[in-house]
C-alpha cells in the first residue's frame, strides 16, 4: 500500500525528453503514481512507446514534438497543453543536449550559444511558462535537472556544459526565491553518470572511461534511468511540500566524496591499510 503524500492522481504533468532515459522513466514513475501526461521530445516514434506504456497503466498521455531549444515551439506546446489539459501541476525538465564538447581554447561562440540555448535558455522559457499557469493556479512544483559538473569541474571539454549546467542549477534557486510564496516549488535533481545511449557509445570508445566515473562512485555502479523514478515523484507529490530550491544528487555518492578519496572496490584504489 502506498503513502497517499506520494500520490500524484488528479494531477497533469508535463516531461520534456520523453522518448528515452530518464525522461522516459520521469514519465512512466509519474503515471504509475496516477498523474496524467503530456511528453515532450523531438523523437516522435520514442514518445509512441512511452504514450503506449502509459495509456497500458491506464493514464492519459499526450506527446507533442518540441525543439526545447525552440522558444516559439515551447509557447505552443503550453498553449496546446491548455487546449488539452486546462492546467499543470508538474513540470520536468529533462529534455537537453550535453553541448559541444570542446576545449576551453577551441570553443567558439557560437558553439557556447548553442549550448546555453538548449539547456539554459530553453528551460528558461519552460519553467517561466509552466510558472505562470501554477501561479495562478496557486499551486505546482518545477523539476529542473542539472549535472554534477554544474557543480564542480569535470575536465575532458565540459567548459560550455558545466557552464550550462552551473546556469539552470542557480536558475532553480532564483526561480524558487522568487516563486514559492505563490504556490510554486522549483527544485533540481542533480545526476552524476547515468547510463543513456550516448554514454555507452563514449565508454565503448574509451576503455578508460568507465573506471574513472566508477572511481568517483562510492556506490559502486553508474547510474540507470530508473533510478530517477523515485526522486520524481516525492518532488512531484506533497511528501515534497516543504522542499524548495533544493539541489538533491542522485549520484551514487560522488558530490560526498572528495576528489582524493577512495572506496572499497574503486578501480586501481590505493592499499586502504597504507594511507
Amino acid at each position: 500500500m502506498s503513502h497517499p503524500l506520494f500520490d500524484l492522481s488528479g494531477r497533469v504533468a508535463l516531461v520534456s525528453g520523453a522518448a528515452a532515459g530518464m525522461g522516459r522513466a520521469t514519465s512512466i514513475g509519474f503515471a504509475e503514481a496516477g498523474a496524467d501526461l503530456m511528453l515532450a521530445d523531438i523523437n516522435e516514434e520514442g514518445m509512441q512507446d512511452t504514450v503506449k506504456e502509459i495509456t497500458r497503466l491506464g493514464r492519459r498521455a499526450e506527446p507533442v514534438v518540441c525543439d526545447v531549444s525552440n522558444g516559439a515551439q515551447i509557447r505552443a506546446m503550453f498553449a496546446r497543453l491548455d487546449e488539452t489539459y486546462g492546467r499543470i501541476d508538474v513540470l520536468a525538465n529533462i529534455a537537453g543536449e550535453g553541448g559541444i564538447n570542446q576545449l576551453p581554447l577551441e570553443i567558439t561562440e557560437a558553439g557556447l550559444i548553442q549550448t546555453l540555448n538548449t539547456l539554459v535558455v530553453g528551460r528558461y522559457v519552460c519553467c517561466q511558462e509552466g510558472a505562470r499557469r501554477m501561479i495562478e493556479a496557486g499551486r505546482g512544483s518545477i523539476i529542473n535537472i542539472v549535472s554534477i559538473a554544474g557543480l564542480s569541474a569535470l575536465g575532458r571539454g565540459h567548459m560550455s556544459y558545466s557552464i550550462a549546467m552551473g546556469g539552470v542549477a542557480q536558475m532553480t534557486r532564483e526561480m524558487s526565491t522568487e516563486w514559492s510564496s505563490k504556490g510554486v516549488r522549483v527544485n533540481a535533481i542533480v545526476c552524476a553518470q547515468i547510463m543513456n545511449e550516448g554514454l555507452r557509445k563514449r565508454i565503448d570508445a574509451d576503455a578508460k572511461l568507465g573506471d574513472t566515473y566508477l572511481r568517483g562512485i562510492p556506490i559502486g555502479r553508474l547510474g540507470k534511468s530508473e533510478d530517477i523514478q523515485g526522486l520524481a515523484i516525492f518532488l512531484a507529490s506533497d511528501a515534497s511540500s516543504w522542499v524548495t530550491g533544493a539541489l538533491m544528487p542522485l549520484d551514487g555518492g560522488n558530490t560526498a566524496k572528495n576528489a582524493g578519496g577512495s572506496h572499497p572496490g574503486q578501480p586501481n584504489a590505493p592499499d586502504e591499510q597504507k594511507y
